[in-house]
């Protein structure tokens, strides 16, 4: 049995699986275990620039903004059940969290999984909140943010006095990327939505993360019908906004509109399929082009400048492909078949054209039953998102989620097209106050509603309500209308700092190194975490030998975390495990964990272990 190492407790350590990526790449690079740059600079020949002066976007923090990147998080994911929707079946998921610390914590399980991220984060208009990450201990960094710990942090606007407008907000999104581009799918891609403020910074940095070659498009929507108001000084008003596009590599492509058939039918029943006429016409009114077709049925003639070159109409006439009029007088036209066409999709446009910003707001008044949010994402835009990028199984990551529009548009679409896509929604739990303008109607919501106040609170409802609104409208869609809950906090497991003043105590201090305050399903879930299991498997439970045994995902993960199990049960204990993996018939070797206090001693331990092992499993850890 193997013990889970102190490290456990961390987030998947990024730096380590560079260096191994590497070593597996260049091995001659390596000695004793170190890199040696100058034999790596050799194996790359050509492509080292040793030129002291690079092209590309610097400033103060960013090697600081890397680094917090590939620093393993302290967290886990606390589940909350009372807060979901259809918690057992569901695979939709909403994170209440600082999305730098959740995108630390997805990284084993949702490593290349991901088709599309969509984020709109803040556009540094000198409004918007700022993250001051905290490159030793984020965790506590966002619980004190959050008032969910003692402390007096608060988040601030990020204003042009401060001195480093631009730089705070580089410093933010810079690791936040890095990590997101690790979820992609190879075919995936992300969509960042941007105005004017930082969209050259933008470029800038995805260029840095992502690749220039990866640049997909800079996609533009209006916000507005038409400008209202005095006009000002320079005649021109801003109604567009951009939306980024790039992918994780070449493999990834837009979906593109699906072209409608109508016009097209098939009534001579043509094996090409279905076909509409069409002109073939010259539009060129030049009579010395003219020449002269017939019919091989009738033997009728018709003179006419044509849209094709004689012998190009000649091999139409032998594809039995144009339409001749009953009489001389009528007009030769050509059958235009569907198949033609390619694809059956339409192109997109880069201008995805208005969403009206009052007819959005004017809906969800509607779904909240008043007026809650202010400048709400359009939900008609996110859709539209979804469609074009995502197929009907894939799964959507927003981890500036905000009142959760993107999962709405989720949902929709799937009703529409009968999809089961999935979201995941990550989003700070930014406190509401009623004492301010802008956010009293949201604190006065929550009141009402007796939750705290925070926007992961409207997230919350927003969701519930959208979900019971598309029952109505799409009472034939049976998609995935629920969604787990989870909480950022710090790990379940007690981190090792002993006092080198009495090692003694502090060894018995760490003896349970499982915080009393935690549940079995908070260790569980940690244990999905950090093994890199989805968050949205499913979990069964029962009782084997007095023991409460965890089923993860149809036999995957087995989980014991019983404090005391006696010797005498062990065997009775084993069986009843291996018996119930084997009823699951799992399709992939299974891991089984057990409390490692649990034991007597060290022979119960190493017993159970070669039960198991006799059995033909090997993946046995204890935590």
């Amino acid at each position: 049995m193997v013990r889970l190492d102190e490290n456990f407790g961390r987030s998947e350590d990024l730096i380590s699986k560079n260096i191994e990526q590497l070593k597996q790449l260049f091995p001659m690079a390596f000695t004793e275990g170190k890199i040696d740059f100058e034999v790596l600079k050799q194996l790359l020949g050509e492509y080292v620039d040793n030129e002291e002066t690079k092209y590309g976007i610097n400033w103060y923090g960013k090697k600081k903004a890397r680094m917090i990147s590939l620093t393993p998080s302290m967290g886990t994911l606390r589940p909350c059940p009372e807060d979901s929707v259809d918690w057992e079946q569901t695979q939709n998921v909403i994170i209440e969290g600082d999305n730098l610390e959740v995108l630390k914590l997805l990284q084993k399980s949702m490593h290349g999984k991901v088709k599309l991220i969509y984020i709109d984060p803040p556009y540094n208009t000198g409004l918007d909140f700022v993250y001051t990450d905290n490159y030793k201990d984020n965790i506590q960094n966002y619980l004190e943010l959050t008032s969910q710990s003692d402390g007096n942090q608060k988040l601030t606007s990020n204003t042009e006095s401060s001195g480093r407008f631009h730089t705070q907000w580089l410093n933010m999104m810079y690791p936040r990327l890095i990590l997101a581009r690790n979820l992609l799918r190879k075919d995936g891609a992300i969509l960042i939505s941007i105005d004017e403020n930082e969209i050259a910074n933008l470029l800038a940095i995805c260029n840095d993360v992502f690749g220039e070659e990866n640049f997909v498009e800079c996609l533009v929507y209006d916000k507005k019908a038409a400008p209202k108001g005095v006009p000002p000084t320079n005649m021109v008003v801003g109604v567009h906004e951009y939306i980024l596009c790039y992918a994780k590599s070449s493999e990834f492509k837009f979906i593109g509109t699906l072209r409608s058939q109508d016009g097209f039918s098939n009534p001579d029943n043509d094996p090409r399929g279905p076909w509409r006429n069409t002109n073939i016409k010259s539009t060129v009114n030049d009579r010395s082009t003219a020449f002269t077709i017939t019919d091989p049925l009738t033997g009728n003639e018709y003179t006419d400048t044509w849209a094709f070159a004689k012998s190009e109409i000649e091999r139409l006439i032998q594809e039995n492909r144009l339409l001749f009029p009953k009489s001389s007088e009528g007009q030769v036209r050509m059958k235009e078949f569907f198949y033609e066409f390619g694809s059956p999709y339409i192109p997109i446009k880069s201008s995805l054209g208005l969403f009206d910003a009052q007819k959005n707001t004017e809906m969800l008044v509607k779904l909240m039953g008043e007026k809650v949010f202010l400048n709400p994402k359009s939900l008609d835009l996110m859709r539209t998102l979804v469609s074009i990028v995502t197929s009907r199984d894939d799964i959507v990551l927003d981890f500036f989620a905000g009142i959760g529009t993107t999962g709405h548009a989720v949902l929709e679409q799937n009703a529409i097209d009968n999809g089961s896509r999935r979201y995941i929604l990550v989003q700070l739990p930014e406190l509401l106050d009623t004492n301010v303008k802008d956010q009293r109607d949201a604190a006065e919501y929550c009141d009402r509603m007796n939750k705290p106040k925070n926007i992961c609170e409207l997230t919350k409802e927003r969701i519930r309500r959208a979900s019971q609104l598309i029952k109505q409208v799409y009472p034939g869609s049976t998609g995935d209308l629920g969604f787990r809950v989870f909480k950022l906090d710090s790990s379940n497991i007690k981190a090792w700092d002993p006092s080198m003043q009495d090692i003694e105590l502090s060894i018995e201090k760490y003896s349970e190194y499982i915080k009393k305050d935690r549940s079995e399903m908070d260790i569980l879930f940690e244990l999905l975490l950090k093994l890199g299991l989805d968050l949205s498997l499913q979990i069964e439970s029962k009782e084997i030998c007095h023991e409460v045994i965890y089923n993860v995902g149809f036999g995957a993960l087995i989980v014991c975390l019983s404090k005391s199990i006696p010797s005498d049960d062990l065997e009775l204990l084993a069986q009843g495990m291996v018996d119930w993996i084997k009823s699951q018939d799992p399709e992939v070797e299974p891991t089984i964990v057990f409390r490692d206090s649990a034991f007597e001693n060290d022979v119960a331990k190493t017993n159970l272990t070669a039960i198991l092992n006799q059995c033909g499993y090997d993946r046995i850890h204890s935590l």
